[in-house]
């Protein structure tokens, strides 16, 4: 089944997310679900806020990276071949060079802005088995990974850009909030305010 994806504005978007426990009602049904969700919006990663659950569940799927010609062969299938769901994930240290990525989100679309992250991160999780991981991740795949668990933090992409980059995008943060985007996949948008 695939869940319309909740729009900028939504204020599931900013809770930080509730750890769950194995007995979470219909997981497997839920990730599957996800990721029906994701593909048919062409995205990379996908947390569950997203879909307007507030607990601490992402997914990703880096394979759509891996075509892009300014990769070596060796990072083009490290991303062809990184699919994982996290549960519960705790970024343990974040390390390196700070580096600029154009970076969007499918709950705000038609935006795209620089972001500057870390390059290396060490994350624990549980997968979908509930067997306990603790991995260590670099480049896009740790991006991507960072940018899905902003969102089980209730940070969005948008919170880690300028000031005036801010400004510029104002009003299509405000156009998707109204529910004027429209992008080629289900969303469910916040409704406009009342008085304006």
């Amino acid at each position: 089944m695939i869940y319309p994806i909740v729009g900028y504005g939504d204020p599931v978007l900013r809770k930080v997310g509730e750890d769950i426990t194995q007995d979470y009602p219909n997981l497997n049904e839920v990730i599957a679900n996800m990721y029906e969700t994701m593909y048919n919006a062409h995205g990379v990663g996908l947390a569950a806020p997203q879909v307007g659950l507030a607990i601490r569940l992402f997914i990703v799927d880096t394979e759509p990276f891996s075509d892009s010609d300014d990769l070596s062969k060796e990072e083009a299938k490290q991303l062809k071949g990184f699919k994982k769901t996290f549960i519960n994930a705790k970024i343990v240290k974040e390390e390196g060079e700070e580096w600029g990525f154009n970076e969007g989100c499918l709950s705000i679309p038609d935006v795209r802005e620089d972001v500057y992250r870390k390059e290396k991160i060490t994350i624990e999780y549980f997968d979908e088995n509930f067997e306990k991981k603790t991995e260590i991740y670099d480049g896009l795949i740790a991006r991507v990974i960072q940018h899905e668990y902003d969102h089980i933090e209730g940070v969005l992409f948008t919170d880690k850009i300028s000031m005036l980059k801010k400004t510029l995008i104002k009003k299509k943060l405000q156009n998707i909030m109204e529910g004027k985007s429209r992008p080629d996949y289900r969303m469910r948008f916040a409704a406009p305010k009342k008085g304006r």
